[in-house]
């Protein structure tokens, strides 16, 4: 099996996004803010490594994502991919936003918008790895 590597790089900064999501979320739940700060800095950047390598390696390689596993599955596929694509578009500005409130110390709104950006981003984070497993390692492509 010969797997690209940008694809395999992709696939293990969304793992290290979740487990820094996990471990960040552990962190708040305990009251070690520093701690938690360090976390999800790390799962910011790494994020936003991902999406630099996922967006130049389809800009290098056009529709070499396309699904090979048997037909019949396919929508199962898509049911892992299309809210996938969905919501990590969508939470970028969200992201990004709670980011800056943490900055500025606004912690009542940060913390009201990031119990629900916090599990959509662990969402997209895991469901990444789940399509990198379809298209490279379940079902590799010819």
């Amino acid at each position: 099996m010969d797997i690209p590597l940008l694809p395999t790089v992709n696939a293990s900064l969304n793992f290290t996004a979740a487990v820094l999501l996990f471990l960040g979320w552990k962190a708040i739940k305990s009251g070690q803010r520093d701690q938690h700060k360090r976390l999800m800095i790390s799962a910011f950047s790494v994020s936003a490594a991902f999406l630099a390598c996922y967006l130049y390696y389809h800009y290098t390689k056009p529709g070499a994502t396309a699904f090979a596993g048997p037909e019949s599955l396919k929508p199962v596929y898509l049911l892992v991919l299309i809210p996938h694509i969905v919501l990590a578009t969508l939470m970028v500005p969200f992201i990004v936003t709670i980011l800056v409130l943490a900055w500025k110390q606004n912690f009542e709104k940060h913390r009201k918008i990031a119990r629900w950006v916090w599990p959509v981003w662990m969402y997209v984070s895991v469901t990444g790895v789940m399509v990198y497993l379809l298209l490279y390692v379940i079902w590799p492509q010819p």
